[in-house]
């Protein structure tokens, strides 16, 4: 049986791949390729051209390819015109990171055992990169696919320029299936296929009173104070202590997760004080009482996030002044069924009622996503989960958001499948980032488990 073969060697062949799999890793990491900063636009570049010679010296056609914004990597391996075609998408853009909050420079690849930490080990250079092996064994074993890579460099952004890259290029990504490797565990101990990303819209309040900040003693208790103000707008658009949404019709269009959904996120191995210590929260909202009620709140809820306030005074001590000028940086995380531009209307109106002079511009979008978790890639995942790491995966769906996967679901309208390999303690977008040859072992196996599962269908 082909089976016999296809195996025989595959652990000896991840022992081997060890060594060249860290050094790629450490000069993907010592490439700071954060897209939110102007000033890494050569980091963008060089990542890019990096990136696509791992490509090339795979055997695919590969290149970047130039969109309004950064270029996003693009390779082909064609084995056989009658092969099915699985296209691996990843992104190569990272978080900024502070040095300061860092154990480490976040810039320099660090190895202890089993432990790689830097900016970008888990979050995603790590995951493609152990994908990228997996290809490699699975094309020297003749596992009959087609395969394509789409490494992006503007996902931590929102990937604003990767739906006009799709239009562009919707032949040349024609694909049987697409395989997402950019999500999380639950837990080190249950593997966890997640099936579902909730959507974004976000906004930025502002609000001018006058023309300048001016002295309290002068104008205090007549000059409008606009960071009150907005204060106020905000804690009247949700309720901050149980994070219940006050805006008319918000929940409208929300489908709340079946009880088959929630008991199948609580077989992921999640705890409470295991959450909360991956993410160093001291306390978590009252009214989340259980595993089940924690796992609603961040897998399958909408939710209004308040970001960030900016004006006024900020340096030691007071300054005694009415500050003249407010702004303030929300989010919604949005699930699935409910549409972001109508949810951007509602948000604008309630303000508007509330205060009219608070202005409110929707900056960012991103729509829900939500996929299969049964049919035949859902169960070659389940298969590919237990031969890599011992146990069947329990099928969640993800509380963050990657646009790229709703543009290839609109565009290219193929079956899309998540296998991660990342953990919460791996610090996503997070201080002292890291990610470990566990995962990446276990991972390489299970891609290539999954290659073979797929080759059949």
């Amino acid at each position: 049986m082909r089976d016999n073969g296809l195996y025989k060697n595959l652990d000896s062949y991840i022992r081997n791949s060890r060594k060249e799999f860290e050094n790629k890793l450490a000069e993907m990491v010592e490439i700071p390729s954060v897209s939110s900063d102007p000033e890494h636009q050569p980091d963008i570049m060089k990542c890019a051209e990096v990136a696509s010679q791992y490509l090339r010296d795979l055997g695919a056609a590969a290149a970047p390819i130039k969109t309004p914004g950064n270029p996003v990597v693009f390779g082909s391996i064609v084995t056989g015109k009658d092969n099915p075609t699985v296209t691996i998408y990843n992104h190569l853009d990272v978080q900024p990171a502070d040095p300061s909050e860092w154990n480490k420079a976040p810039f320099k690849f660090f190895k202890t055992g089993d432990r790689y930490e830097g900016r970008g080990t888990t979050d995603d250079k790590g995951p493609a990169l152990t994908a990228l092996m997996a290809v490699r064994y699975a094309l020297d074993h003749q596992i009959p696919l087609n395969f394509k890579f789409i490494w992006e460099l503007e996902e931590e952004i929102g990937s604003p320029n990767f739906d006009y890259f799709v239009r562009k290029n919707r032949k040349e990504l024609k694909s049987d299936s697409f395989l997402v490797s950019d999500t999380i565990w639950i837990s080190r101990t249950q593997p966890a296929v997640p099936y579902g990303l909730r959507g974004l819209q976000a906004f930025i309040f502002s609000l001018q009173t006058h023309a300048k900040d001016v002295h309290s003693g002068l104008v205090g208790g007549v000059a409008r104070n606009p960071i009150g103000e907005m204060a106020q707008v905000i804690s009247q658009c949700y309720d901050a202590k149980t994070g219940k949404v006050r805006i008319p019709g918000f929940y409208d269009d929300v489908l709340d997760a079946t009880k088959a959904e929630l008991a199948s996120f609580v077989n992921s191995g999640f705890t409470t004080k295991g959450y909360q210590k991956a993410h160093e929260l001291k306390s978590i909202r009252p009214n989340l009482k259980n595993e089940a009620d924690v796992l609603r709140a961040f897998m399958a809820a909408p939710t209004f996030e308040l970001h960030g306030i900016t004006g006024g005074y900020s340096g030691p001590g007071v300054k005694t002044i009415v500050p003249y000028h407010a702004e303030a940086k929300i989010s919604t995380r949005l699930v699935p069924n409910q549409d972001a531009d109508k949810i951007s209307r509602l948000v604008k109106d309630f303000v508007k009622k509330i205060n009219p002079d608070v202005k409110v511009e929707a900056i960012q979008t991103l729509e829900p996503f939500s996929g299969d978790f049964t049919g035949p890639y859902a169960d070659a995942a389940r298969v590919a989960m237990k031969f890599a790491f011992g146990k069947d995966p329990a099928f969640t769906r993800e509380g963050g958001s990657i646009g790229a996967v709703v543009t290839l679901q609109k565009h290219l309208k193929a079956p899309i499948n998540f296998l991660g390999l990342s953990l919460p303690e791996h610090g996503y977008h997070a201080k002292n980032e890291n990610y470990d040859w566990r995962q990446t072992s276990g991972g390489i196996k299970m891609f290539v488990k999954y290659f073979e599962e797929i080759s059949k269908l």
